[in-house]
């Protein structure tokens, strides 16, 4: 083998690079569906099958959550359950764990799953945050201008 085939050999192997389509990667995407019967799951259940690149579909009719595996794009589950006329949103709910502040009134949430609330940005708890330094610098040993009972 000369340069000149190990020139075409390379030639070939970038040739066939350029022609595969990349894959998409497999991902799980969590919906919130709102579900009344086994009828409303069975219907969920066979449009997101339906999806190109669905592998699998799990109903969780207590949690009112649809869990969708597969290579799909989020966006296109997410359109493809809401032509099922039920109210449909991106799962909202994080484990209580992940959050600084689980109880903040944008985070609790009555309906939400055990364990669970909903997620929120970071910035949602600064504003709460704020008025808890002004109180603890008002009774503050080293301000002159605090309460003086003490």
């Amino acid at each position: 083998m000369g340069v000149a085939g190990t020139l075409e050999y390379f030639s070939d192997l970038l040739s066939n690079v350029k022609r595969r389509k990349k894959k998409k990667q497999m991902q799980t995407v969590a919906l919130k569906v709102r579900m009344d019967c086994e009828g409303c799951e069975r219907k969920v259940k066979s449009v997101l099958s339906g999806v190109k690149g669905v592998k699998s579909v799990v109903v969780d009719m207590k949690q009112q959550k649809v869990t969708v595996t597969g290579n799909v794009e989020p966006k296109k589950v997410l359109k493809a359950a809401q032509s099922t006329k039920k109210k449909v949103e991106m799962w909202p709910y994080v484990p209580y764990t992940l959050v600084a502040h689980p109880y903040v009134s944008q985070a609790y949430d009555k309906k939400a799953p055990p364990n669970h609330v909903r997620a929120v940005p970071v910035t949602a708890t600064i504003s709460e945050t704020t008025m808890d330094d002004n109180y603890t610098n008002m009774f503050s040993d080293e301000n002159p201008n605090a309460c003086s009972i003490m």
